[in-house]
């Protein structure tokens, strides 16, 4: 059954339709401000969409019991890989739907398909797994309970589980380290960390903002995308995509009102990939009283593209610093780790 056809102010045609019970699907053609020169979708464009079903859905979710209204806030985006690229034209059809939930959180798996509308051609380009938690109306600091779900069976139920533990006990770990800062360099040699850093600044709106008063998930990833994409463009001066993005947390809410600065560098290359850390730090203006506060981090890996799409080398990455190194050896510890649990998924498939 469709639930809402129409045609907004900018020419995007949006329906949602649940595939299953408890899911729903949203979908929308890819215009050019969506995309790069190339054409080529911009990772953050998806990464937007993909928020916005999972916002859809576990806010749905959460409402579904007589009680205490509320809005669900993302705090983390599982990594997620980019495997197959979108073109303008081509339509997003994104859908949604609700696997695990503890007391407290949801966790949503969202998937990405690109359809051709000339040839009927669809491909699966992303998969990803966010986690929301339910914040009061009334009273953004509260988080209330979730209504559980019904489980296919027990182990479904205890896989949820084992899911949630993990993505707890890496987002603690990842804010302990969370401390780093980008210091502007002069006249920085070619291919250096310094030579590519980039930084961008933003005004928190209204329109960048949920009914709290607080920045959309989807718009932070977006500009940390954009930001990212600078780095990557700016090392390799040639066409770049997003490949894949690791676990995005969200350590802090971000105010209406307050100044953003996102702010990208580049920690590792291989042949054909680089690693770019992005951060978000908040000034919130509106509340003089707290200070400057890292907001988000999270790492994106770009691939670099000939004018016919063609994957090219990657210049190597000029390592100045002692820091420097550790952050160089530290992405290619995640880089090979990234390597080996691809080769591990292949194998069985090789093997029949």
């Amino acid at each position: 059954m469709q639930l809402a056809r129409g045609l907004d102010s900018g020419g995007i045609a949006a329906t949602m339709s649940p595939p299953g019970p408890g899911a729903i699907q949203i979908s929308r053609i890819m215009r050019p401000d969506d995309a790069n020169i190339a054409g080529n979708v911009h990772g953050g464009t998806i990464l937007k969409m993909i928020e916005e079903a999972g916002a859809i859905i576990s806010t749905r979710h959460c409402n579904s019991q007589s009680g205490e209204r509320c809005v669900a806030a993302l705090a983390r985006v599982e990594r997620t890989d980019f495997l197959s690229p979108m073109c303008i034209g081509d339509v997003a059809h994104v859908s949604a739907e609700i696997t695990y939930t503890s007391k407290r959180s949801v966790e949503v798996q969202v998937n990405v398909v690109s359809e051709n509308i000339l040839t009927g051609v669809k491909k699966v380009t992303n998969k990803a797994t966010l986690w929301y938690v339910p914040l009061a109306l009334q009273n953004v600091h509260k988080v209330l309970e979730v209504p559980p779900i019904q489980y296919a069976g027990k182990e479904q139920e205890e896989e949820g589980r084992r899911r949630y533990e993990e993505q707890k006990l890496e987002r603690l770990e990842t804010k302990e380290r969370n401390g780093d800062v980008i210091l502007p360099i002069i006249n920085p040699d070619p291919y250096t960390v310094g030579h590519s850093q980039s930084s961008l600044i933003h005004l928190v709106g209204p329109s960048d903002c949920t009914m709290h008063g607080f920045v959309h998930g989807g718009v932070t990833m977006k500009l940390m995308d954009e930001v990212a994409g600078i780095v990557a463009a700016r090392h390799c001066k040639t066409n770049i995509v997003t490949a894949s993005v690791d676990a995005i947390n969200f350590h802090e809410k971000i105010k209406k009102g307050s100044v953003i600065t996102i702010s990208g560098r580049m920690t590792f290359t291989s042949n054909k990939s680089m690693e770019i850390e992005v951060f978000v730090d908040a000034d919130p203006f509106v509340d003089e009283s707290q200070e400057r506060y890292r907001a988000v981090s999270a790492f994106f890996t770009y691939v670099s593209l000939s004018k016919e799409g063609k994957p090219l080398p990657v210049p190597q990455l000029v390592v100045e610093t002692e820091e420097e190194r550790r952050r160089f050896e530290e992405g290619k510890g995640r880089y090979l780790q990234t390597k080996a649990k691809r080769q591990a998924k292949m194998q069985p498939l090789t093997q029949q």
